[in-house]
């Protein structure tokens, strides 16, 4: 496998996934050198540090803009697999954009489904295969509650 250094800026496309008991954190970050729909670029990346698996599983939600510095991954002939870029630095630049809604959403976090709805700020969510998780106290308290059903502690407060 050839690994070339690369850093690129781009969009937190959903939840990212634990492995490894939440040491290895694999995630896709969306970016576009025009900001031109035509011109994305879905990168798969991971993360095998436990800071930034933690941070990636913890403090970041679909959206968000971020700066992520590694190396591009390139398989060889027989590798199985596709690119990836193995991330050793993350920067959050800018949080996701907080929704202002007008009526009643639903909306994914990687397998997940949540209720969004302006009239109370409580978030129900639910497995996609429609198992219930819990109600999350506000909007950004979803990803703490779904990475508590997913580890199996409580929720942090």
């Amino acid at each position: 496998m050839t690994a070339i250094p690369l850093a690129l800026d781009g969009y937190l496309d959903e939840l990212p996934v634990a492995d490894d008991g939440g040491l290895i954190a694999r995630f896709r970050v969306v970016s576009s050198p025009t900001d031109d729909v035509t011109d994305e670029t879905v990168w798969a990346c991971r993360t095998t540090d436990p800071h930034l698996a933690h941070t990636l599983l913890t403090l970041m939600r679909p959206g968000d803009l971020l700066r992520v510095g590694g190396h591009l991954t390139l398989p060889g002939r027989g590798d199985e697999g596709g690119p990836r870029l193995d991330v050793d630095a993350l920067e959050l630049l800018a949080p996701a954009p907080a929704m202002d809604l007008a009526e009643m959403v639903l909306d994914r976090y990687g397998p997940y489904l949540v209720v969004l709805d302006p009239d109370t700020d409580s978030v129900p969510v639910f497995t996609e295969t429609g198992a219930w998780v819990g109600a999350a106290q506000n909007a950004d308290a979803i990803t703490d509650l779904i990475h508590a059903h997913e580890t199996g502690t409580p929720p942090s407060s």
